[in-house]
């Protein structure tokens, strides 16, 4: 049986989509990427926006089209957090959420022996345990991804996540060692740790996010990197901890939101623009070279265009790395979806425009002042223009050009020039 998985969404639902393909896997099925030639098509959601919802229906039904005779299921986010909304999904012969991935196996396999639609969408509750999985191939990536985290206790006005994914719960240190080692032993030299609210690792056990970093760090693995994190999480005694530890990826992902401290206050963030530009100067200082992204909310509910040009400033002083600019979108069930002051659409496109030159602008100058620099390069693949791409561990994308195949090395490269996108270099070994 030929299984075919479509992820949307975040780097916690396409280790999802590797896990769940890895239990059919086990079971002597087979994964493709043609949909067409598919058995079962796997489609993994996402609910972050409201158009994340709109493509999951859109996905659903291109696959229906594609492919009449195969079983369809669709999991994930949206009917976790929209179950009603899931479930006149008509096309898809499975709704089921993310809390039963794990049982979306024996779902399919009840499916082909009765042809009976299945909705089974049970709701997360406070205090379930961390469904454990493992994944232990990535089919031809070089960087693993490793989930150590699941579920959010923030509450964010304008955020559906918490419903979506539960509370906070973490995975034993124990069972990421294993994990990792595994990944180790099958050729992986870079691992993501990834979760919901990665920041909150280990909270409801006694840990925190250094323990899930020291758990990975086994022997083969060259480097360690962090997913998304949520700033006023990050303390002075767990910089100096991963700035001891030489496999440990000097890139940060903080999650802003905005730049505008009435903003965030609105938003329930849990800290301001001084709390974040001061952690940024201390991570600046913490480690060598290290690159700062972000994510970036335009026209949240009642952002006046004074707000807007607070967070625009502040987005400028920073000088991230990378930025994802992205206009708030209501979600029903969330404080903010009712909120009055609702910005018209326009406005957000406006402020979407004038946020994104602005962080092109960060990039641009960022990937320059790598010029010069020597760092070690692990690279990913072949480009369109016959170069190979890979990454520096702060993340910067570099591509030189080689007539072996060096995808999968880890290579020392001199920085020589870059773009508005990437660096190109030249490797002195």
């Amino acid at each position: 049986m030929k299984i075919h998985f479509s992820t949307l969404g975040c780097k916690v639902n396409q280790y999802e989509s590797f896990a769940m393909r890895a239990a059919f896997e086990s079971n002597g099925h087979v994964g493709t990427e043609d949909p067409h030639e598919a058995d079962v098509i796997v489609v993994n959601s996402c609910t972050v926006t409201a158009e994340s919802n709109r493509k999951t229906r859109q996905l659903v039904r291109k696959m229906r089209r594609s492919n009449p005779n195969a079983c369809i299921v669709l999991t994930g986010c949206m009917p976790q957090a929209f179950p009603k909304d899931a479930e006149i999904i008509n096309e898809a012969d499975i709704v089921t959420g993310n809390k039963d991935n794990n049982r979306v196996p024996e779902m399919v396999y009840k499916f082909l022996s009765d042809s009976k639609r299945t909705v089974d969408i049970n709701q997360h509750r406070a205090g379930e345990a961390f469904v454990s999985s493992t994944v232990g191939d990535f089919h031809e990536r070089t960087r693993a991804y490793v989930k150590v985290e699941d579920g959010c206790d923030r509450f964010c006005t304008y955020c559906i996540i918490p419903k979506a994914r539960g509370r906070v719960r973490s995975k034993s240190p124990d069972d990421i060692r294993s994990e990792a080692a595994a990944l180790s032993a099958s050729g992986y030299k870079e691992l993501v740790l990834v979760g919901i609210n990665l920041s909150d690792y280990g909270k409801e056990i006694g840990l925190n996010m250094c323990d899930a970093v020291d758990a990975a760090n086994v022997q083969g693995i060259e480097r360690i990197r962090l997913g998304s994190l949520e700033p006023d999480q990050i303390t002075d005694k767990m910089i100096s901890h991963l700035s001891s530890i030489k496999e440990f990826c000097p890139q940060f992902h903080l999650s802003l939101q905005s730049g505008c401290d009435r903003t965030l206050r609105r938003m329930n963030r849990h800290y301001d623009s001084s709390f974040y530009r001061n952690l940024v100067t201390r991570l600046r200082n913490g480690f060598e070279n290290c690159s700062i992204t972000t994510d970036i909310m335009v026209g949240f509910a009642g952002e006046t265009d004074e707000d807007f040009e607070d967070s625009l400033k502040f987005v400028d002083e920073i000088g991230f790395a990378k930025s994802h600019v992205f206009a708030y979108s209501r979600r029903a069930g969330t404080p903010a979806a009712t909120y009055p002051d609702q910005v018209p659409e326009s406005v957000k496109r406006t402020r979407s425009a004038k946020m994104i030159e602005t962080t092109v602008k960060s990039t641009e100058n960022f990937l320059k002042s790598q010029i010069g620099l020597v760092c070690p390069v692990l690279f990913e693949g072949k480009c369109e223009d016959s170069t190979y791409e890979g990454y520096a561990p702060n993340y910067t994308p570099v591509r030189v050009r080689s007539d072996k195949n060096i995808s999968g090395l880890s290579l020392r490269v001199k920085i020589t020039d870059s773009t508005d996108t990437y660096c190109t270099g030249v490797i002195t070994e």
